[in-house]
């Protein structure tokens, strides 16, 4: 590990760290922190810190998911409560150098590795050394995904049938933790999102179809705490990229991040927007 900044003889405020991936989500996150007084320490997993730097107490960065020197960090800052956001590729799995050996610890000892488990398996790691893992919707609440259509064009009645259809797919799929994002044509599967991420699975339906429809849901025990389901305007161009021409997300429980450069992307793209109730058994 590495700290860009060397502040780490100070206390940071409340104790708070934020464990970031890729993505905008961590430093939306950390700059609302910052505007409230309360700058993280941030734990970046990114390629390439950029402008996080600005909104941190300090930044540890990681070169690969070191669990027990960023447990040890934490404790010896007095830290007590971590946020975890950002996109961290699930193929770290299945790159051992990249794990250190309290990582493939965790990880051997699962059952199942699917992304459910391997969450609430990092979380209890936190949690057995006392420190807390908290949410962070409270920052982000004008964030979430309203209800009906929010951006771009109307949705053709077509497209009606297809989100109706895709949410009923991923019913059956999201209890067996993937299909978070499932692609329809035509009331036809076109793609399920697996480990490769929505964008390369967005990508793929496009080699398949042209016209798909996409629905993003979240399964019902899914801890809000860290995984919410996440678009923004890169989602719209990955959609345009693949000819894809309706987006379907679950009300209050999707984030749509930058959701001006969103409506603008959607408006230019042509592409459907609408935020929808997830199904009762969901």
């Amino acid at each position: 590990m590495g700290n860009e900044n060397s502040q780490t003889n100070e206390t940071p405020p409340l104790e708070i760290a934020l464990v970031a991936g890729e993505g905008t989500l961590p430093l939306e996150i950390a700059r609302r922190l910052t505007d409230r007084g309360t700058p993280p320490v941030v734990y970046s997993l990114r390629e390439n810190v950029g402008a996080l730097s600005k909104f941190a107490w300090d930044v540890v960065v990681l070169s690969r998911l070191d669990l027990a020197s960023t447990l040890a960090d934490m404790k010896g800052r007095g830290i007590r409560r971590v946020l975890l956001a950002g996109v961290v590729p699930k193929t770290l799995l299945y790159q051992p150098a990249m794990l250190d050996a309290g990582a493939r610890e965790l990880v051997a000892g699962l059952a199942v590795r699917d992304d459910h488990s391997l969450l609430a398996a990092l979380v209890q790691a936190f949690e057995r050394l006392d420190l807390r893992v908290e949410g962070y919707r409270h920052l982000i609440e004008d964030l979430m995904a309203p209800s009906g259509e929010f951006a771009g064009r109307p949705l053709s009645e077509e497209e009606r049938a297809d989100v109706a259809y895709g949410m009923e797919v991923a019913r059956v799929l999201l209890p067996l933790s993937f299909g978070q994002t499932v692609v329809v044509h035509r009331r036809s599967v076109v793609a399920v999102e697996a480990m490769e991420g929505t964008d390369a699975a967005l990508l793929r339906a496009g080699s398949l179809c042209k016209g798909g429809t996409v629905v993003k849901m979240m399964r019902v025990d899914q801890d809000d705490r860290y995984d919410l389901p996440t678009v923004g305007p890169r989602t719209l161009h990955h959609m345009a990229r693949a000819g894809l021409r309706c987006l379907a997300v679950e009300v209050g429980r999707t984030i749509v991040l930058e959701p001006e450069a969103f409506r603008e992307t959607a408006r230019a793209e042509g592409i459907a927007v609408a935020g929808v109730s997830p199904c009762p058994s969901l």
